[in-house]
């Protein structure tokens, strides 16, 4: 599907962004893949990782920028949206700046995908909009909603919008084990509460379920890759077996524990061997068999979340990820 095809990703400079224009390039052999971000530093760093390959190109622009869009747009005919606010503090004490990239933007890439004939547009997600209680998660629930609803608000248009939903990207910036590796050698990690734990995906398992989406997509699905379960007392043990672990104290905004899936999600969850698929309540869409396919419908009440999960990282499995994802100074 993506070869010989226009990809556009906002948000391109980030590590998923990072990810998923090396690992395209790879595997795919498309027409043209656009990264479209705000920071011209960020984007002048990766074109110098590319150079030579005339399929990449940088666009500077901002999401809060429908004009913008409208040009990055022309001629596109998948989107992947990564651009977002989205670090749990700073979005408690910057609410007005998340509600205007998280929501406005995802409004202003709705209505440009829709009038530049965009074919597919796929959304990342997080944990955190399913039952939010922080800022960051009630701002990506509400973007989630506009793009499933985007597909009936695009009318007899050809652009249809799907969400992927995961949890805490292994390595990514801002990430716990970055900041675990670099403050090891102190001797003391910390922890914000014994009892907490957290969903894991690599960037490699975020990317292959985009792809996944691109391919088995009608528009309207969220689709919830299946994902191990970490605790954070754990994780900081791996990372330094003779640290001193300090409890802090959860931080403003911050959960216990993570969710992907709500019970109240669960009347139209189907789970697949890697992955569940939430339908949109919307136009009977919840029931439509050619976005179910071979589902099969979880019971009802179910939850997923990162404490009732049924898999969890061993230790011999987080040191090999460490050791073959970080340097001696603690560097990606």
């Amino acid at each position: 599907m993506l070869n010989n095809a226009t990809i556009l990703v906002t948000g391109g400079t980030g590590s998923f962004g990072h990810k998923f224009v090396a690992m395209t390039l790879e595997k795919y052999s498309p027409k043209k893949l656009i990264v479209f971000s705000r920071d011209e530093m960020k984007q002048w760093e990766m074109a110098k990782l590319y150079q030579g390959d005339d399929r990449l190109r940088f666009f500077i622009g901002d999401v809060r920028d429908k004009d913008r869009l409208y040009r990055a747009l022309d001629g596109v005919d998948f989107v992947v949206h990564a651009a977002a606010t989205k670090i749990v503090p700073t979005a408690e004490y910057n609410p007005f700046e998340s509600v205007k990239t998280n929501i406005n933007g995802a409004m202003n890439l709705i209505d440009a995908a829709i009038d530049k004939g965009v074919k597919r547009v796929v959304v990342l997600s997080t944990d955190k909009a399913s039952s939010p209680i922080n800022l960051y998660g009630a701002t990506k629930l509400a973007a989630d909603k506009l793009f499933v609803a985007g597909n009936a608000y695009s009318g007899g248009y050809q652009t249809a919008f799907s969400v992927v939903r995961y949890g805490n990207v292994m390595g990514s910036r801002g990430s716990v084990i970055p900041f675990f590796m670099s403050i090891r050698d102190r001797g003391v990690l910390p922890i914000t509460d014994p009892r907490m734990t957290r969903f894991m995906i690599s960037l490699e398992q975020a990317v292959e379920l985009v792809w996944h989406t691109f391919d088995d997509m009608v528009g309207g699905e969220i689709y919830v890759k299946k994902i191990p379960s970490v605790r954070m007392t754990d994780l900081a043990r791996v990372v330094a077996p003779e640290a001193e672990q300090e409890i802090i104290g959860i931080r403003p905004g911050e959960k216990l524990h993570e969710q992907m899936i709500g019970a109240e999600d669960s009347h139209f969850t189907y789970e697949y061997p890697e992955y569940f698929k939430i339908l949109p309540n919307l136009n009977g869409w919840g029931r439509c068999k050619k976005r179910i396919k071979s589902g099969q419908r979880v019971p009802e009440g179910f939850v997923y979340s990162s404490d009732n999960n049924s898999v969890w990282m061993a230790d011999a499995e987080l040191r090999a990820w460490i050791e073959s994802n970080f340097n001696d100074a603690g560097a990606v």
